[in-house]
């Protein structure tokens, strides 16, 4: 018999190291540790869903007469004692490759090792492993556009099988105390219920999910996407950063719509190219994976090195102003009122809340990834880290610092109607969508007159915009 250690792999199909692990006829046992130093890490809306999608993980084992066996500790002793207590010829797991992930799991490796227990751990989380898409040079890329070239043109694996009925331990063999197979609660953890509502999570939400966006979505994901109003993403972050769905499963079924795809890639406004649009989002998500494994430090630090320090604000007032939806500018208010309700962000206004914290409030782009790790049930890492340092101008491939977003045009541009401001923001309700975008023209009169209860602009976009581009000047050293 095995073990088969979950982690960010909360399902049974298409997990390469559950398949491993029963492989040649073998049985397993899987195994769910709730690590206190991960915990420490972690935040209600993403524990919230991490439950939901073990109690749905717990389900589908028992539907193949299995069960789920769950312990707190410390990995490094819980699984050497488990793996003696079932007698257990090997322990498996699918690799994570942020820096904490891969610090844990060498030390769990070295406990196996003390232990005398053999271990195998499998490349699963993406699609193709850091450090296999190189530079010619054999580097790691800081550009997307060359890593998307070699990444669409590499041969993809397909999915794997879930166990077959019969080779899943069940309950009756669990032998740990009482309550083995028993969650516990987000009180039991430490944890407040989160103030959003989280979506649901497990598989069958996922693959539903997933099902509906191939059928019809993606087909006009290239022209809808950046359009916060409509229903047109997948919203499949939060299942593919807990594992609930496998990314090879995901590939498959877009390469499945773009058989069906009328047009070509290359054929602008085809479904074709739309649905090589969302493919491209899986290479950046991946994109950032490879940046985060060969440099795990920037988590912390910028990845590109400027010759002075960038001088960033010091302003509790104007962050808790953007923490809050209260600046002013209506577009940001929204999307960041769309993260306090919902744990989630449409991923065009990640992009201008990002930008407007770096370079309208002149914040560090670190009080931002803080509050997104805080907040968004799909918080990962490696997307978190790689996107704010793009909208900060100081990561791979980043948005040059002289390019700043316009929070009243992108507003304009990509909710005209006002519909998705006006349902975030209920205090602008009766607002026409012509004063909505000109919000910040309008004087504190016909401000009072439209809506008394939403904020003045906290700062002036074109001055920030100056200032902005003054301070990075000053951090790259031009005279």
């Amino acid at each position: 018999m095995n073990l088969h250690w979950h982690r960010r792999d909360l399902r049974v199909a298409d997990n390469r190291a559950l398949a491993e692990s029963v492989a040649d006829g073998e049985s397993v046992l899987p195994v769910f540790v709730f690590d206190p130093q991960i915990l420490d890490h972690a935040s209600p809306p993403r524990v919230a869903v991490m439950l939901d999608a073990l109690e749905a993980l717990r389900s589908d084992y028992r539907e193949l007469g299995g069960d789920l066996l769950v312990t707190r500790g410390d990995p490094r002793e819980e699984l050497p004692r488990l793996a003696d207590e079932y007698d257990a010829d090997a322990v498996f797991w699918n690799r994570d490759y942020s820096g904490l992930a891969a610090e844990r799991d060498s030390e769990v490796r070295l406990a196996l090792d003390d232990a005398g227990v053999s271990r195998a751990a499998y490349h699963d989380e993406l699609l193709h492993e850091p450090g296999t898409i190189r530079t010619n040079e054999g580097e790691h890329y800081s550009v997307f556009t060359y890593f998307w070239k070699k990444w669409r043109d590499r041969e993809k694996d397909a999915p794997f099988d879930a166990p077959e009925a019969g080779r899943v331990v069940g309950s009756e063999r669990i032998a740990a105390s009482d309550g083995a197979t028993d969650l516990p609660t987000l009180a039991d953890l430490g944890f407040e219920e989160p103030e959003a509502d989280v979506p649901p999570a497990g598989t069958e939400a996922a693959c539903d999910r997933l099902r509906e966006f191939c059928e019809e979505t993606i087909f006009e994901y290239a022209e809808d996407r950046d359009y916060p109003a409509k229903d047109a993403t997948s919203r499949l972050s939060v299942h593919l950063k807990w594992g609930t769905i496998g990314v090879r499963e995901v590939w498959e079924a877009t390469a499945e719509a773009a058989e069906r795809a009328d047009g070509d890639p290359d054929e602008e406004g085809s479904e074709a190219e739309s649905v090589e649009e969302y493919q491209s989002q899986l290479a950046w998500r991946e994109f950032y994976a490879h940046v985060l494994s060969a440099r795990p430090d920037v988590v912390t630090r910028n990845y590109r090195e400027y010759e002075n320090d960038i001088d960033w604000r010091d302003d509790d007032e104007a962050l808790r102003a953007w923490k809050e939806g209260r600046t002013g500018y209506p577009i940001v208010d929204a999307a960041m009122r769309q993260l306090r309700e919902e744990a989630w962000m449409h991923n065009r206004l990640r992009m201008v809340v990002a930008s407007f914290l770096t370079k309208d409030l002149l914040l560090d782009w670190r009080e931002g990834y803080d509050w997104f790790r805080e907040r968004l049930a799909d918080h990962d890492t490696a997307n978190d880290t790689g996107g704010w340092q793009w909208a900060a101008s100081t990561g791979t491939d980043a948005q040059p610092y002289f390019r700043v977003f316009n929070p009243m045009t992108q507003g304009e541009r990509y909710d005209p109607d006002a519909e998705f401001i006006r349902e975030y923001v209920p205090e602008l309700a009766d607002a026409s969508a012509e004063e909505v975008h000109g919000w910040h023209e309008l004087d504190p009169d016909e401000r009072e007159a439209i809506a008394p209860d939403y904020p003045a602009p906290v700062v002036d976009h074109a001055e920030r915009r100056e200032a902005a581009i003054a301070m990075f000047e000053d951090a790259r050293g031009d005279d």
